[in-house]
């Protein structure tokens, strides 16, 4: 695992991708949100045939040409996922990971990613190249379909659009509560790359209500991945297991476990290190077990066994 894992947008729109944290509690009410995008697939060399020239003879598909290290790409493929979803199925969405399948990038004559692609009636069309903002890929996609429309080259019925006409059932649904602004301003941060901006968001939200459960956990969330930033986590995993009393490789050890979702293993980890060390090391195993503890939410029981635990390793 390389520091690049623990990018920022890991933890872009933490109300919808804080996953990772609390992947157990939180699936369900993410799918029922309608934040998977049932019309995206990742494709290869081995389902390019399928999945982008065959099925592009019933619907238009955008396929992305992407690179996992580039926050360009990252962000081209947030917004084309975006739109994708609101799409109705009007098209679909191929992402296409460069450094995993050269080969077919060197087919397609992609000169860099990102890039999008248009396929339709078993054709490519290529299309921009580089850095795209979410509006300027709704314009050019709308640009395409109707020129694609005028031509004749659309399935019966597809409305030549970017987005698809809701569904009766979708009509019926209550309009989405406004956008927290703190998670507004929070997210600009964070899609920036900005980590200290997101965490002063929240930091201050959370001075004003001291209550606000939520603003607590998105700290909490936001404060792990800037300690994630640079950890080599081959590294510290070595380290915590080479000297048991290494504070610091046990805490970062810990930090790796919770992001990946496996809490008890990092509260068992720290609580183990509580009792095998003293006095200033003690209390910092201990200090960070309590900041451990911040991101689930109040009440989790397993908060509370890790709690009891510690007191017992403690007295």
């Amino acid at each position: 695992m390389q520091p690049s894992d623990f990018s920022p947008n890991s933890a872009v729109d933490l109300g919808a991708r804080k996953a990772a944290l609390e992947r157990e509690a939180k699936q369900r009410a993410e799918e029922s949100a309608g934040r998977s995008n049932p019309y995206a697939v990742n494709v290869d060399e081995a389902n390019f045939q399928a999945e982008v020239l065959e099925r592009s003879m019933s619907a238009p598909v955008v396929l992305a040409v992407l690179a996992g290290w580039s926050e360009q790409s990252k962000q081209v493929e947030s917004a084309l996922d975006r739109l994708s979803s609101a799409s109705g199925g009007n098209w679909f969405l191929a992402k296409l990971d460069s450094e995993a399948s050269p080969q077919l990038v060197q087919a397609l004559r992609v000169p860099t990613t990102p890039m999008i692609i248009v396929a339709v009636q078993g054709q490519v069309m290529p299309g921009p190249a580089g850095p795209a903002t979410q509006e300027q890929l709704r314009d050019w996609l709308g640009q395409v379909f109707s020129a694609l429309a005028e031509q004749g080259m659309l399935p019966p019925g597809h409305p030549g659009t970017v987005e698809g006409e809701p569904s009766a059932e979708e009509a019926q649904q209550p309009e989405q509560p406004a956008v927290d602004p703190v998670d507004a301003e929070a997210q600009a941060a964070l899609e920036r790359g900005d980590l200290a901006a997101a965490e002063a968001a929240y930091a201050k939200a959370v001075e004003a209500s001291p209550d606000d459960v939520e603003a607590k956990l998105k700290l909490a969330q936001v404060r792990l991945v800037g300690r994630l930033q640079d950890v080599d986590a081959g590294a510290v995993r070595q380290a915590a297991a080479d000297d048991p009393e290494n504070v610091a490789a046990q805490c970062a050890v810990a930090d790796i476990d919770m992001y990946g979702g496996k809490f008890e293993d990092a509260f068992d980890r720290l609580i183990t290190t509580v009792k095998r060390t003293s006095d200033d090391d003690r209390n910092k195993a201990r200090t960070h077990l309590l900041t451990l503890f911040e991101l689930l939410p109040p009440g989790d029981p397993r908060v509370g066994a890790a709690r009891r635990k510690l007191t017992s390793a403690l007295f």
